[in-house]
Order: structure tokens, then C-alpha cells, then sequence
């Protein structure tokens, strides 16, 4: 009796388990239906760009884009209200480039945006200089230092997830001997400060760095790594970086787009270049990478431009360009988890 007993309960909570976990299926399921990219019609668009810097700016509570590349490089600036692109007439501009990276910056309140490309055909089209946005005023001013971090193509900028301060990681310059960089730096508000982590992440330019505020942490992947493999996946907790074990890896993405999507609480990732341009949504749930199947998708591209805005619980997606760089877009498009 009592081994029937023991039996009968056992079955009766093997069957509490397996339709709890069907359930959570089902909902996941749900879940993943409802998260989508849907097109969006601003009645005002930049013009037609790739390889632009685009990130959130808390001040303004606008989106910010600046430069790109179509026909020639450009330097104009573009703020996104969840509603419509609006062209903003600085008095001051950075030089044009493609290829930079922004970050806000917590304690200055301002937006950080280093180095990029211009288009000559030397090193010194490789840039090192820092620009940074008030969105208060809605100005660029050049930040001014003795010693500047190396000029890099591609580098990876993004907020430190203790301190909120800006933060660089890696970058490319085909001109050096070594043309991917690992060096790690912080913004101080004047200078960059170059640290010296215990394990960094492989070198690498045009990488994915996403700050990933619930699990208190930076996520970084990808990017051209020159003979170096970057198909790995590297985790910053506001003092060392640290190699992550997924289940399953995302593949070596260069200049994808990527952004954490607060209501799903996943590091999302668009596009990219992998021997092919792809047009594939990939996620990061803090552990693994998921490849995702919404129902709609922009069309394949790279270098596009990629965050989340808070205002309207989406992260947008802008431009880039379509494979083999054939054509430069102007899409805006939207991802909603909810």
C-alpha cells in the first residue's frame, strides 16, 4: 500500500510538472507571436544611409542618429520622437564619418560618440576623435585631450552598467599590424582612461555591446575580428569581462544591429553580415541565444542603426544597407515584445 501509495503520488507530480511545462511552452509561444517588426511611416525620414550612430538619449527622451554613408559621408544630425525624424540645425558638426559609436554618459548627461571612418583612403580616415551631445540645447562640442585612444573604425560604446558612465570597447583600423583592437576604456568626462581588465574578449570592430540593465551587465558578441574567431560571447559587469557558455552561439555577426528590448527584458539583435547579410532576429535572454521567427521582418541589411526607445516601449531599427551594399535605406521599423 505504501509503495502504491508512493507510486500514484510520484506519477500524480510527474503529470503536474509536464503540463506546467507545457504551459510555459504555450505561453512562450504566445509570447514570441506577439513580438513582431512592423514598418512605420514617419512623415519625415533622414535620407538614405548606412553605417550611422543611433542611440537613445535620456536627456531629450528623443532618439539620436548622426552620419552615415550614402553617395558620400555625411554629418548631419536627426532626432527620432517615436513619431517622426526631425533634422537638428547644429551651428557646430562633427566632420562626416561612418562607423562611430554613442553612448550615454550618466554623470556629465551628455552623449559620447568617438572615432568612425571618412572615407580616406589612409589611416588617418580612421578617426580618434570624441564629440559630445547635449540634448538640452541640442549641440555638439568637441572634447579637447592630450592623449587620445587609438583611431578605430567600428568601435563599440555603451554605458557602464554600475556607474552609467560611458564606456568603449574594441574597434578596427586595417592599417595597423593588428587591426582589431580588446582595450577597454572609460569616459571621465574629460579624457579617456584606458583600464586594465583581467580577461577581455577578443578583439574585435563593429561588434555588438548592449548594456543589459536588468541583469546588471554589458553583453558582447560578434564583429570583424580579422583572423580572430568572434563567434563567442563575453559579458562586462563594471569591472572584468567574462566568457559566457550558451547552449546555442549566435553566429559571428559584423555590424548587425542590436538593443535591449526593456518589456521582454532580451538583448535583441537584427541583420548583420556572416558570409551573407542576413535579415534574422536573434535574442539574448542573460544565458542563452534564441533565433527568433516573427511573422514580419525588414528586408537583409548591415550597418544599420538600432536602440530602444522608452517613450513608446520598441525598440526602432533605421537604414543600413542591403546585400553587398548594393542599396542604402531610409526604413524605420519598430520591434514591440509586448
Amino acid at each position: 500500500m505504501f509503495v502504491r501509495s508512493q507510486v500514484s503520488r510520484s506519477l500524480l507530480t510527474l503529470t503536474a510538472v509536464f503540463t506546467f511545462a507545457a504551459a510555459l511552452a504555450l505561453s512562450a509561444q504566445a509570447g514570441d507571436a506577439a513580438a513582431n517588426w512592423k514598418k512605420l511611416a514617419p512623415p519625415t525620414s533622414p535620407p538614405a544611409r548606412a553605417f550611422p550612430t543611433m542611440a537613445y538619449d535620456p536627456v531629450s527622451k528623443k532618439i539620436v542618429l548622426f552620419g552615415g554613408v550614402a553617395q558620400s559621408y555625411l554629418n548631419d544630425t536627426w532626432t527620432f520622437d517615436g513619431t517622426t525624424w526631425t533634422q537638428e540645425k547644429t551651428s557646430v558638426a562633427p566632420p562626416a564619418r561612418s562607423a562611430s559609436s554613442m553612448a550615454f554618459d550618466k554623470r556629465t548627461k551628455k552623449m559620447v560618440m568617438f572615432g568612425g571612418f571618412d572615407g580616406k583612403a589612409t589611416e588617418l580616415g580612421f578617426l580618434h576623435d570624441t564629440w559630445l551631445w547635449d540634448g538640452a540645447t541640442s549641440t555638439w562640442t568637441q572634447a579637447r585631450m592630450r592623449k587620445l585612444p587609438p583611431r578605430a573604425s567600428g568601435p563599440s560604446l555603451f554605458s557602464d552598467p554600475r556607474t552609467g558612465g560611458a564606456m568603449m570597447f574594441g574597434g578596427y583600423d586595417r592599417f595597423k599590424s593588428v587591426p582589431a583592437f580588446n582595450a577597454t576604456w572609460r569616459w571621465t568626462g574629460t579624457s579617456w582612461q584606458k583600464l586594465h581588465p583581467k580577461t577581455s574578449p577578443y578583439p574585435r570592430g563593429w561588434g555588438i555591446a548592449v548594456l543589459d540593465p536588468v541583469r546588471k551587465n554589458v553583453v558582447v558578441t560578434g564583429g570583424n575580428g580579422d583572423t580572430i574567431r568572434t563567434d563567442n560571447t563575453w559579458t562586462w559587469d563594471g569591472s572584468n569581462w567574462t566568457q559566457q557558455s550558451p547552449a546555442t552561439q549566435v553566429q559571428a555577426l559584423t555590424s548587425a544591429g542590436a538593443a535591449f528590448d526593456m518589456d521582454s527584458q532580451l538583448v535583441i539583435v537584427f541583420g548583420g553580415f556572416a558570409g551573407n547579410t542576413t535579415n534574422q532576429t536573434w535574442s539574448w535572454d542573460g544565458s542563452n541565444w534564441v533565433q527568433l521567427s516573427p511573422a514580419n521582418s525588414p528586408s537583409v541589411r548591415d550597418g544599420l542603426g538600432m536602440d530602444y526607445y522608452p517613450g513608446r516601449h520598441e525598440v526602432v531599427l533605421f537604414g543600413g544597407e542591403s546585400t553587398g551594399g548594393g542599396q542604402v535605406l531610409r526604413d524605420t521599423w519598430k520591434w514591440s515584445g509586448r
